[in-house]
């Protein structure tokens, strides 16, 4: 019989929170790791969600019915998580001021979570000196900036200039994304990476952070 843990990855790429749910009390009632189910099951699920989202094989709806299924058993393991689980690394979220799009930012933080990122979610139309406070403060290893319009790109320009002028750009790199942006803005701006989409920002997530 296949693992549960696999089960539940299934079930999360099927986006049903019921049968998520149901695996999840099943993992708990059988004595099963919770860590485990998180990790090899859940999370395992959204990084095959973020791989078919790049590949355009599902779309925006089915990624955040997913994330919906996958928070489904993480509501029932995380009580019974016995290790406090090892963070690949704080990363703070952002889409610039001026913009109220945050569908794309809202998916790379499940993603982001998904793969082990303590992620600190600012939300939507923040600003520059926000991104600042928030890096500073958190200890963040990187910022992730995203835009949906041209006319708040350069924005995302400030932020990388105001993480320079705070003395924090030794610590913290950059990663920006949205439908307007691309690798060739990013280097323009001085930002440290790019990402297309949300399976794409963690991919850099890791090629920078080296977690």
């Amino acid at each position: 019989m296949e693992h549960i843990y696999s089960r539940l990855a299934d079930a999360v790429v099927a986006m049903s929170p019921d049968q998520v749910a149901q695996l999840a009390r099943q993992v708990i009632a059988e004595g099963r790791s919770a860590e485990k189910a998180i990790t090899q099951g859940l999370a395992a699920g959204m990084r095959r969600m973020g791989e078919k989202f790049a590949a355009k094989e599902c779309f925006v709806p089915e990624v955040l019915l997913a994330s919906k299924a996958m928070y489904a058993g993480f509501d029932i393991l995380k009580a019974h998580i016995t290790s406090e689980p090892q963070s690949r690394g704080r990363v703070v979220l952002g889409v610039v001021q001026g913009d109220i799009h945050d569908i794309g930012k809202n998916i790379v933080k499940v993603m982001a979570q998904a793969a082990g990122y303590d992620v600190m979610d600012l939300g939507r139309n923040v600003p520059v000196a926000t991104f600042v406070h928030a890096a500073g403060e958190s200890g963040a290893a990187l910022v992730g900036v995203s835009s949906l319009m041209t006319t708040t790109m350069p924005r995302m320009g400030q932020v990388v200039e105001a993480l320079d002028k705070a003395g924090l750009r030794k610590q913290v790199r950059v990663v920006v994304g949205g439908a307007p942006v691309s690798a060739e803005f990013s280097r323009r701006i001085g930002a440290d990476g790019y990402a297309p989409d949300a399976h794409g920002a963690v991919l850099e997530f890791e090629r920078l952070i080296g977690a």
